[in-house]
Parts: C-alpha cells; sequence; structure tokens
C-alpha cells in the first residue's frame, strides 16, 4: 500500500515538474478609484460598460466606480488623494488650476468638442445666444456650464452679466425647465433625450458653446500630478482600458444603455443609449483622424488663448504643461 501511495506522489510530482513547477497565484489586481463627470448617466455610462465588458480586468485593475458631483468637486477630490482619476470638463480645469493651482493633470480628452450647452424649450423666446439676455438660467454654481458662460458669451457678442444664473439642484433642472420657472438650464448638449422627456414631448432648443467656441474640448481624464509622476505605468492601463470602454459605448448605444440599468437600476436605459448615440460625434467628429483620447500641445494652447482673450483666465496664469502631461496622452 506504501508503494502504491509513493508512486502516487511521484507521479503528481512530476506532472506538476512538467507543467513548470508549483502552480503560480493569481496576480493581485491593482484597486483605482474612478469618479464619473456627474452621476451617472448615459455621458458617463462608458466606464461601466468597460467595466462590465472587462476592459479594466484585462488590464489588470480592480476599478471603484462611484459617481461625481460636477467638474470642480471632481478636480479637488483627485487633487486631494480621494481618487485615482476623474473626468472633468476641460476648460473648466483650465479656468480652476489657473485660479486655485490644483496639482493635477489631463491624460486624454474624452470628447474633440465641448458638450456644454443652454438648453431652453420651444415657446420659452429663446432660439438664438442673444436671446439668453434678461432671462433666468437654472444651474449648479460652479458648474461647468456657468463657468464656461463668459467665454461663450464673448463669442456670441452678448454681455454675461445680463444673464441671471438661478442656482438650481442639478436632479431639479429638467423639472424646472419644464414647470417654466427658469428659462433656460445649463446642460450637455447629449441631454437633450433626458429633457425632451421630462418635458412630455416639447421638443429643447440647444445652444452648443461649441458652435461658437469650436476649439474647446469637452470632458477629460485628469489624475493628480503625483500618480502622472510616480504611476506612469498605472495611468496608460487605465486610461487605454477607459477609452475602450468609451469606442465600444458608441459603438454599441443599445448594449450601453442596458448595462447601465443593470448597474444603476434607477436610471432609464433608452434615455441613456440616445445620450451615448449623440455623444458619438463629440468623441469623433467628422474629419477627425486621430486616435480616441488625443490631447496635443498645439490645441491646449489655443484653448488657453481663447480663454485669456475671453478674460476668464489671466494671461501667464497657466502654461500647457501645467494642464496636461502630453507624454501619458494617447498616440
Amino acid at each position: 500500500m506504501r508503494k502504491a501511495v509513493s508512486a502516487v506522489l511521484l507521479a503528481i510530482t512530476l506532472a506538476v515538474a512538467a507543467c513548470g513547477g508549483s502552480p503560480e497565484p493569481a496576480a493581485a489586481k491593482t484597486k483605482v478609484s474612478y469618479l464619473t463627470s456627474f452621476s451617472t448617466f448615459g455621458r458617463d455610462a462608458y466606464a461601466y460598460v468597460a467595466q462590465e465588458k472587462g476592459f479594466f480586468e484585462q488590464a489588470g485593475l480592480d476599478v471603484t466606480i462611484t459617481p461625481g458631483t460636477g467638474s470642480v468637486d471632481v478636480l479637488k477630490l483627485v487633487a486631494g488623494g480621494r481618487a485615482d482619476f476623474g473626468i472633468a470638463d476641460f476648460t473648466a480645469t483650465a479656468i480652476t488650476i489657473a485660479k486655485e493651482k490644483l496639482p493635477v493633470t489631463t491624460v486624454a480628452a474624452i470628447h474633440q468638442r465641448s458638450l456644454a450647452a443652454i438648453v431652453a424649450l420651444e415657446g420659452s423666446g429663446i432660439s438664438k445666444p442673444a436671446d439668453l439676455v434678461g432671462k433666468k438660467i437654472g444651474d449648479q454654481p460652479g458648474s461647468t456650464n456657468q463657468v464656461m458662460f463668459p467665454v461663450y458669451a464673448k463669442a456670441a457678442g452678448i454681455d454675461p452679466a445680463k444673464v441671471q444664473f438661478v442656482p438650481s439642484a442639478p436632479p431639479a433642472l429638467p423639472q424646472l425647465l419644464a414647470a417654466g420657472q427658469v428659462d433656460g438650464i445649463g446642460q450637455f448638449v447629449v441631454g437633450k433625450p433626458l429633457i425632451e422627456a421630462a418635458a412630455k414631448g416639447r421638443k429643447a432648443v440647444v445652444l452648443p458653446y461649441g458652435d461658437l467656441v469650436p476649439d474647446l474640448y469637452g470632458n477629460a481624464l485628469v489624475t493628480s500630478k503625483e500618480i502622472a509622476a510616480n504611476k506612469a505605468d498605472l495611468v496608460p492601463k487605465f486610461r487605454d482600458a477607459l477609452l475602450k470602454g468609451l469606442e465600444y459605448a458608441i459603438e454599441h448605444p443599445d448594449e450601453l444603455g442596458r448595462i447601465l440599468k443593470k448597474h444603476q437600476p434607477a436610471q432609464d436605459a433608452g434615455v441613456a443609449s440616445a445620450e451615448a448615440g449623440l455623444m458619438a460625434s463629440y468623441v469623433k467628429p467628422s474629419g477627425f483622424s486621430g486616435p480616441t483620447g488625443e490631447l496635443t500641445q498645439p490645441r491646449v494652447e489655443k484653448i488657453i488663448s481663447t480663454l485669456v482673450d475671453a478674460g476668464a483666465i489671466p494671461a501667464g496664469s497657466v502654461r500647457p504643461d501645467d494642464l496636461a502631461s502630453f507624454g501619458l496622452a494617447p498616440k
């Protein structure tokens, strides 16, 4: 019996040796914390797509997705080390860094054109930028749309001081607009399906900032300067997995809606899918031939010049390298 047991043990030992020795434990995944730009709407759902399709896992990452509460808050949380990565509007990032010198940097542009807009409803008396004078616009204080409005107003030839922004909680904005309590709201272009759903059939009038200021990027992927400097290997792993989710999302908007509904049951899958469909032309505009997420120094230089000309930031307050880590951007 002892001989038989010994023979079995010998056979097992030889088999393990033939397979290359003792089995190695699975490599531990790197934990990463991530903030969406704002809440969990369809425009931010590509992160859940990257998670659901296994893109983060394939990169060796264990990602926790937390809903963000707007660009400025995201920037401050990332700067303070309370999140590794986040999404913030590029223009809002430039203005915030110029004023507060936060130790954050951008490493990819999610949108090659700005999504920021003022949205009204047909019959409200707003159909063009000049109509905004004397009107009340609901928006969250410090929001991307409000921070960027002076730049848009200058391009439109109107005085931003003659447009009243009414502090409003973001979840209430569609209902405030539908009820006529405000004339318009700060919103992203892709929010049109959400607004029209709340307005029960009334058509939305969208005034995109990008129509008058076409050089502006939209949202960007941000991280702390500490991570960019000391964990440079982590940045491309996360960046590429997230952008893979973004590409899949805009190519499969219907699936995005189902995935978001699975992870965030309160969201409307149909509205999320519609948002993703509208977002595609901002991720890859007509004629754009660069990589998804492209972020270039000449474009950033032009954006800084635009913001200085509009009086949004002082001349000399920021340089391109203060805003972006071009060596970590997609090539």
